[in-house]
């Protein structure tokens, strides 16, 4: 291992780890990775079904899935199944069929990270999906760019503000104080984005949903501070 994985893997959190590809040297290599790096390492299998199976009542944070496997299942189904077990899915792929990425993602995939990538990269990727942020990289922005299919929400300026600063971390209460505006006015801008995403089929229930959202549509990182200070 090298020095920068040993060092890394020594102030890492022991996340727990499992992978699904159908390819054993995948399997292999990414087991012997998370393993080196300080990772807890839980399951390796073929298929989402397997996973689960030999997963039982143990506990796994994060999950490495292969983008395409081949038992016929699709990219939704897999996502959806280990979200529905309480897992975050990182989605390790070589990142070439756009739509599929774009699935994985409006599946709720936590992001993608290519096959191509180095080693520290993808556990680096994994120890931030632990921690419940989204992965926002350019695997992620030219899925989304590339995906004419893809519809932004058409959120107003207020609307824009709020989502900006709740999805930041901010309690809704001081997003709502820093733009000078009631509680209850903003819980409603807040109603009204949610209400958007679902019409758009891409809901967003949760803080961490919104962040997703705020992420996919440019408005976190980006939103031009002049315009919160002239409020």
């Amino acid at each position: 291992m090298s020095t920068d994985l040993k060092r890394a893997s020594a102030t890492r959190h022991r996340v727990r780890v499992g992978v699904i590809d159908d390819h054993e040297a995948v399997r292999l290599g990414l087991k012997s990775a998370a393993i080196d790096s300080g990772f807890e390492f839980t399951v390796a299998s073929a298929t989402v079904p397997e996973f689960l199976a030999e997963l039982g009542g143990a506990e796994c944070e994060v999950v490495v899935l292969d983008l395409s496997l081949g038992d016929g299942s699709t990219v939704t189904q897999n996502v959806k199944a280990l979200q529905t077990a309480g897992l975050a899915v990182l989605v390790h792929s070589i990142a070439d069929r756009v739509a599929l990425v774009r699935e994985a993602l409006a599946a709720g995939a936590a992001g993608v990270i290519p096959k191509s990538s180095a080693t520290r990269t993808v556990m680096s990727a994994i120890e931030t999906v632990a921690r419940g942020e989204v992965l926002n990289n350019l695997e992620w922005a030219s899925a989304i760019d590339a995906d004419g299919e893809f519809a932004r929400a058409q959120l107003g300026r207020r609307e824009r503000e709020i989502l900006h600063l709740y999805a930041s971390g901010l309690p809704l209460k001081s997003a709502a104080e820093k733009l000078g505006i009631g509680f209850a006015t903003a819980r409603e801008y807040l109603d009204r984005i949610r209400t958007k995403y679902v019409e758009l089929g891409r809901p967003a229930p949760t803080k961490v949903d919104l962040l997703r959202r705020a992420v996919e549509d440019g408005i976190l990182p980006g939103i031009d501070a002049d315009v919160l200070d002239e409020q």
